[in-house]
């Protein structure tokens, strides 16, 4: 039975990794999103589609949303206390 659990670890690691065709997959579907999310936008923004600029107009939307997301919580939260009474505070 002990010889079979290395057998059985490295088939379940085996399983969780990602090959490069899935790794892409994965990339393609996101940019893809982001183009239906944000390509409307840059259409009427005047950028004709497909184009560097439009693409550049795509991800730089993208970007913006996606830092107004997460700048506004909190970055570091430190918490000190005792025996389940804690003190936290959120920067």
């Amino acid at each position: 039975m002990s010889k079979l659990i290395p057998f059985f670890l490295i088939a379940l690691l085996a399983g969780c990794a990602t090959t490069p065709a899935e790794r892409e997959a994965r990339a393609q579907r996101e940019v893809d999103q982001m183009v239906q999310a944000y390509g409307p936008a840059c259409d009427k923004l005047g950028y004709k589609r497909g184009t560097d600029p439009w693409r550049d107009c795509v991800v730089k939307l993208s970007t913006k949303d996606s830092y107004e997301r997460y700048a506004s919580q909190p970055s570091m939260t430190t918490c000190f206390g005792h025996h389940g009474f804690f003190q936290c505070t959120g920067f």
